[in-house]
């Protein structure tokens, strides 16, 4: 799903923490559900409370990109937005596998196919209500998937699948362009409680679209473009208090929220808070004291943090070590010289040492070293290794051999991009860095902040090509646990994007193309993730993706945080619609 934790949001690791574990934690334990042990929360939900009250309190090292549920694309975001946004599906709260479980949310049930799989019908939950208590409509869905696919220009940092799949997007200008009422043919509302979506295609995994956030609900006449994720409507159990842009998010209970709509939310905290902008350092300190609840962005606790943890029992047995369909890679980039060259490519693949990315990462508990795009637990996953270097250490004489059919046996220069608040993404760029030197590629690093990296930098193809950007650090995380949910946002050329865009390596390969959009209308699973191996080999023979680990995280399980679940749904992250606290 997504740019997963931050995006990037996996897998068993050969050295993985092997801790045993009650699959039900202590009810109502005051510390950390003792006795459950570490990995508990991959098994189970960890401190199973209904105490209510209280303040949940949520830090992350950066601000996320938006609040907004139409213009996000963060794996943390999608899971913690349903506390204030209502998908037409959503992912069952459970933990590991489990959480993969696709359930009813503002729709009353799944969706009913027709036509071949190319028109989808859903009924909306009668009687839900917004915080200001009007009722939501099948027109508020519309509306939200026509302002977050169909105008580009002002919303662009989510995924554009319905703008790639719905029957007549062409006709279409975009809801802030176009002044009729009607808006976009192709989804019809025939009453307030009856949406249906008409493809210009069969796709087989639309009830898995439509979990995305950009389904949850949107009032055409409360949507302020880019300046709604200051003031969101909320459709969920939570409702905006207060926005304090870059430093604190304040939620409190909605109160036109009914249980009896809403089958999944229990609405435990009187209050959640968001504290922006707080250091990894402190955020780990804090989660070991109890002062809040989760680190929201999801991505483990730093190395230091982790020697600590794990060199002790009884913090130990707090963790967990969890996997999330995740890979970490760097997209090579085919639009900046000399990438355009498939040989410089593939010099690269040769060169570069996975051992010490994965060292610099934290070992081999956040991942082991990684060869193909998807990931181990991704359907579709076949073992292979069209690069394989002596012990995964690279092989600079392969690699200079590469370097000569490309005619720069002197080497080159290029630029690096990795995200200025993760410091394990720079440490593994430096790993990678040092790795080309030895084969005379001199790349240097340049840092841009998560909040902006795919908005304003290495997911604008503009600003990469102005700066020589050749080399671009990525995490990616399955937008729904199916091959196609995991490659189509990154290996498809529809998926290119001038701003927000996601297929940073820019490939565009007729192949690959007509591989994953045959096997998304195929109603036979086996042959769907048989060809989502091919496109898996065709994308490594291009060489356009270096795969660097599949991607574990580490979490700490703070002492006063109740019903955690570590979810596959949501790249490993805790479950947010349902924390609450001891306190």
């Amino acid at each position: 799903m997504r740019r997963s934790a931050v995006a990037a949001l996996a897998v068993i690791s050969s050295a993985s923490i092997v801790l045993a574990g009650c699959s039900k934690a202590e009810d109502k334990g005051g510390a950390n559900g003792k006795g459950a042990g570490a990995n508990a929360a991959t098994k189970g939900m960890v401190n199973v409370s209904d105490k209510k009250g209280g303040t949940v309190t949520y830090a992350m090292a950066d601000a996320p990109e938006s609040f907004d549920p139409g213009n996000t694309y963060y794996a943390f975001i999608y899971n913690f937005s349903r506390l204030y946004a209502r998908p037409l599906m959503t992912f069952k709260p459970a933990a590991g596998e489990a959480g993969n479980e696709l359930v009813p949310d503002l729709a009353e049930g799944k969706g009913t196919p027709s036509d071949g799989g190319k028109t989808w019908t859903y009924k909306i939950r009668a009687g839900v209500k917004y915080d200001d208590g009007t009722v939501v409509t099948s027109k508020d869905v519309k509306y939200a998937v026509e302002r977050s696919n169909f105008a580009r220009d002002v919303l662009s940092l989510g995924p554009n699948y319905f703008q790639q799949l719905l029957a007549d997007p062409a006709k279409y200008k975009g809801p802030y362009k176009d002044k009729s009422d009607k808006g976009l043919g192709s989804i019809e509302t025939p009453d307030d409680n009856t949406i249906v979506f008409k493809l210009s295609k069969p796709f087989a995994d639309f009830d898995y679209l439509v979990s995305a956030p950009q389904t949850a609900p949107v009032p055409k006449a409360k949507d302020k473009g880019v300046d709604y994720t200051k003031s969101v409507l909320s459709s969920g159990s939570y409702k905006f208090e207060s926005y304090q842009e870059g430093k604190q998010v304040t939620l409190v209970r909605n109160p036109n929220w009914d249980a009896k709509t809403d089958p999944l939310r229990k609405q435990y905290p009187d209050k959640i808070v968001l504290n922006l902008k707080v250091s990894q350092s402190t955020i780990d300190k804090d989660l070991l004291a109890g002062a809040i609840h989760a680190d929201l962005a999801g991505r483990g606790v730093d190395t230091q943090t982790q020697a600590q943890v794990l060199g002790k029992p009884d913090l130990k047995a707090s963790t967990d070590n969890t996997a999330g369909g995740r890979l970490v890679y760097t997209a090579i980039n085919t639009q900046v010289a000399p990438f355009n060259n498939i040989e410089c490519r593939k010099a690269v693949q040769y060169a570069i040492d996975k051992v010490s990315v994965q060292t610099a990462m934290g070992g081999s508990i956040r991942g082991d070293v990684a060869s193909t795009v998807l990931p181990t637990d991704v359907k579709g996953y076949e073992k292979a290794d069209l690069y394989a270097t002596p012990g995964g250490k690279g092989d600079a004489a392969k690699a200079k051999e590469h370097l000569k059919a490309c005619g720069q046996q002197k080497g080159f220069k290029t630029v690096i991009s990795a995200r200025s608040d993760r410091q394990s993404e720079v440490d593994s760029a430096t790993a990678i860095v040092e790795a080309l030197k030895k084969v005379g590629i001199q790349a240097s690093i340049k840092q841009y902040p998560s909040s902006k990296y795919f908005s304003d930098y290495a997911g604008v193809p503009a600003f990469t090509k102005k700066e020589g950007i050749g080399l671009i650090m990525m995490q990616w995380g399955s937008d729904w646990p199916t091959g196609y949910g995991f490659l189509q946002q990154i290996v498809h050329g529809k998926a290119i994007g001038k701003s927000g865009n996601t297929n940073l390596s820019e490939l565009d390969d007729p192949a690959v193309n007509k591989l994953l959009d045959d096997a998304i209308a195929n109603t036979d699973e086996v042959a769907r993730n048989k060809a989502y191996t091919e496109v898996d080999k065709k994308v490594m023979e291009q060489a356009v993706i270096v795969p660097l680990s599949y991607f574990k995280v580490l979490l700490y399980r703070s002492p006063n945080a109740t019903n955690l679940v570590s979810t596959a749904a949501f790249s490993g992250q805790y479950d947010y619609l349902n924390i609450g606290t001891t306190k």
